[in-house]
């Protein structure tokens, strides 16, 4: 009886009225631009690189290279990368078509729980989590287990969600009791899903890949130095894929994207692998991108188009790239054990 009721308050002077309290569940990804335009651009890259989290440069000499260099440089360049993958129809990147997707599909999955509201947002630009968390409790939700959608723990990920997160709720005067889905690396249900996913993409193709390539966002060394656990978590899930493939450390290897900056990030690159497993003479391959549970501009843009033209022009045949897990029914069957494990308790 005691997550059924909960307690309103009217105006000033009125008495309280008891009404049905709700559970919410807040999906939360990483962040999108609202347009390809520069502006629209600058303005998210503006926010996702003043991340303390994100950047761990002393600030006195990030912020001048970010606003002197970066902020002026790269916002054209990345809308133009963005315009190449971006859901016309929509008008918004794949990014938010998809999370939106998971929102919908988990929110009829928990059709029989009325009492059950889903919401999704972005750690770095539109829908922010302070307006999924307003609507949340004016919808009367004070339970809420937040998901932030990364299968490996990283400070530049997770830590970065919670902590805009416990921020939001700072605010309010009414705090929700709370609970954040962890990182779930290891977990059999996505494991699984993974394996699945690959297993039937490759059904389809008229060769067989030599090499596949597990393909995670990197961090910088320095991080993982500072007790950073995600490449040990990123390692992790391409052991246990592997085994639940039957494959060897041949077929099925790790590499690192998305590096940037002066410094020396995780190894191996993936780019610089693609191009070598080309020269070597390897004439098929696949790439896969398990820590984004949906296709963005570093899957979509950087891995199926960047890194096919590198095996391309080095040598190589057959690339293909396995899309993420997206709204798929695996990629939906992750999320949702994940977030009833959580409710467990709570409904």
């Amino acid at each position: 009886m005691s997550g059924e009721v909960g307690v309103a308050i009217n105006k000033p002077g009125d008495h309280p009225r008891i009404e049905t309290s709700k559970v919410g569940v807040l999906l939360v990804n990483l962040g999108t631009p609202d347009g390809t335009d520069a502006t629209s651009v600058r303005r998210y890259l503006k926010e996702f690189l003043s991340d303390k989290r994100v950047i761990e440069w002393p600030r006195a000499i990030w912020l001048p290279v970010l606003y002197g260099i970066v902020l002026n440089t790269r916002p054209k360049k990345s809308g133009a990368l963005y315009a190449k993958i971006w859901n016309n129809e929509r008008n918004e990147s794949p990014l938010r078509t998809y999370t939106r997707a998971q929102g919908e599909k988990l929110a009829k999955a928990f059709a029989s729980h009325p009492n059950i509201v889903v919401d999704w947002g972005m750690r770095y630009g539109q829908p922010s989590i302070e307006q999924a968390l307003e609507r949340l409790d004016q919808q009367g939700c004070k339970r809420i287990v937040m998901f932030p959608l990364y299968p490996q723990y990283s400070a530049t990920t997770t830590a970065t969600v919670n902590d805009k997160f416990f921020e939001a709720l700072i605010k309010m005067r009414f705090m929700p009791a709370t609970r954040t889905v962890p990182s779930y690396q290891d977990e059999a249900v996505y494991i699984d899903a993974l394996a699945v996913s690959i297993e039937k993409h490759f059904a389809t193709l008229d060769f067989e890949p030599e090499v596949l390539i597990a393909s995670y966002h990197g961090i910088p060394q320095s991080y993982f130095k500072r007790g950073d656990p995600y490449p040990c978590h990123c390692w992790k899930t391409t052991r246990l894929l592997r085994e639940r493939l039957g494959w060897d450390e041949k077929k099925l290897i790790t590499c690192f994207q998305s590096r940037f900056g002066p410094e020396e990030w995780m190894q191996p690159y993936t780019d610089k692998t693609v191009e070598k497993l080309a020269k070597d003479g390897v004439k098929s391959i696949a790439v896969f991108n398990p820590g984004f549970v949906a296709d963005c501009l570093e899957t979509l843009e950087e891995i199926a188009v960047e890194a096919a033209k590198t095996f391309h022009e080095n040598g190589g045949i057959n690339f293909t790239h396995v899309p993420c897990l997206n709204d798929s029914d695996d990629g939906m069957r992750v999320i949702e054990e994940l977030v009833r494990r959580e409710l467990q308790g709570w409904i």
